[in-house]
């Protein structure tokens, strides 16, 4: 009896402290008050330009984006432009609709800036045959805040907070064991908890993409989860497979929902590419996505649970 009881409450404790250290980050994250409540599009733009390199509040505004509906836990606007095929243009299948989606972690400005960039050449051929989702800033609360963040104002990783099966389980673990509680990749207390992770969730249930774009850095590399040919490269950016983790979009979309999910790398968090680099990545993923992307494949059902076992035991090489 008294091993049996030891043994419950050396597992009790175990949970108690696992739970405590996740709720830790959040709570340091969550005192005092919401700046940003109210904020504006234009508001937005101005505090944007400041941070972005190669973003000016008139670029910005030029790009018209509008409130999504979504805000940030410190109530910004998420916002986001909506493409869609330029006019005149004729097919047998509907236009293919691709998300696509920058600073999910706030200290990585050029993630943004390069989809500002990008946004200028939508209505140019081949962009203007799909219908585009844009955003691209989906976590403006770290990139606002005074030293940028990786994390949201409440401390969480959004690319650890996607609903992946088995979240429960695999991401604590994966963040007390690998990670050794690292507060920059902290995924929450509970998958979806983040307002930001809630509205591109929501988002790709009513866009229903046929692929997804989401730019990082500062690796440098190419990246790819999902029912499609891999891409070789994206400009200089080279394939490498990053890893897939509990909770990241990657993860949930590319290998449990069944919808392609690009990862672009660029590398460096801070200081953009060459205009021409720039330029060679968007044109080289567009012709990937025409010759690899089929239009009739929606959003669709979760691939196989061998197929997703079979990703989910690819070992990581670095954490993303």
């Amino acid at each position: 009896m008294g091993r049996r009881w030891r043994q419950a409450t050396a597992i009790m404790s175990s949970a108690l402290g696992i739970a405590v250290g996740m709720l830790l980050p959040a709570l340091s994250y969550a005192a005092g008050p919401s700046p940003a409540a109210g904020v504006g599009s234009t508001d937005l733009c101005n505090q944007l330009a400041a941070r972005l390199p190669r973003v000016s509040v008139g670029s910005c505004e030029q790009m018209a984006l509008m409130p999504s509906g979504g805000v940030s836990s410190q109530g910004r606007p998420l916002l986001v432009r909506r493409f869609s095929p330029a006019k005149g243009v004729k097919s047998s299948v509907p236009p293919l609709r691709i998300l696509l989606l920058g600073g999910i972690h706030g200290d990585e400005m050029t993630a943004s800036s390069i989809v500002f960039q990008w946004m200028r050449w939508m209505q140019t051929p081949p962009a203007q045959n799909f219908y585009w989702s844009v955003v691209p800033v989906v976590n403006p609360d770290g990139m606002l805040a005074p030293t940028p963040k990786r994390v949201n104002a409440h401390g969480v990783d959004l690319n650890r907070n996607f609903p992946t099966p088995g979240w429960q389980q695999d991401a604590p673990r994966y963040w007390t064991k690998a990670t050794g509680r690292d507060p920059r990749r902290f995924p929450g207390a509970a998958p979806l908890s983040e307002p930001e992770t809630r509205w591109v969730n929501e988002e790709m249930e009513r866009f229903r993409p046929q692929v997804i774009i989401s730019v990082h850095a500062p690796y440098g590399v190419l990246d790819f989860d999902g029912p499609a040919p891999t891409p070789h490269n994206f400009g200089r950016l080279i394939f490498n497979r990053v890893g897939v983790f509990p909770g990241s979009l990657g993860n949930y979309s590319g290998v449990h929902k069944n919808v392609p999910v690009i990862t672009i790398e660029l590398p460096n968090a801070s200081t953009m590419p060459s205009e021409v680099e720039v330029k060679r990545i968007w044109v080289d993923m567009l012709k990937w996505i025409q010759h690899n992307v089929p239009q009739e494949v929606a959003m669709g059902s979760p691939v196989s649970n061998a197929a997703t076992s079979s990703a989910a035991a690819k070992v990581a090489p670095v954490l993303r």
